[in-house]
């Protein structure tokens, strides 16, 4: 991991977004991972776009499945308790409406520039999971 990443990683595919859907949760679910909560991003957006003053529909659909790994967050939090912020981890599935077709997978890279030596080497197996199972989800492996 470099010591500036993006902190939002995006794989990309064209197929159908409830079939990405499904392959993000079996990927997520195939790590041994319980899914505790699953938002619907794009529900909530078209339902409050008028109170917000904007209508404009953005997604086709966006969903986003929130997690964690117990031995991967101890193994975080023992090299630096301020790493319980960046727990749970959360991956997003979406098509927008202005490229059809294409759906994305993406994740918010865990990262710190203050950590310590420790503290990286375990964030970077978060991240390390994370790319992995939004990579299976596309069948990027």
């Amino acid at each position: 991991m470099s010591t500036n990443p993006n902190p939002i990683v995006t794989h990309s595919k064209r197929a159908k977004f409830d079939d990405v859907r499904d392959d993000l949760k079996l990927a997520i679910e195939g790590k041994g991972l319980v899914i505790d909560y699953q938002s619907f991003v794009n529900r909530m957006l078209e339902r409050t776009g008028k109170d917000v003053g904007s209508a404009r529909k953005l997604y086709v659909d966006a969903q986003a499945f929130v997690f964690c790994s117990a031995a991967l967050s101890r193994k975080t939090m023992e090299a630096d308790p301020a790493n319980a912020a960046l727990c749970p981890y959360s991956i997003v599935v979406y098509e927008s409406v202005k490229e059809p077709g294409k759906v994305y997978v993406s994740y918010r890279r865990p990262w710190r520039a203050d950590g310590s030596a420790a503290s990286r080497a375990a964030l970077a197996e978060v991240d390390k999971l994370l790319d992995a199972i939004a990579r299976e989800a596309l069948g990027l492996r």
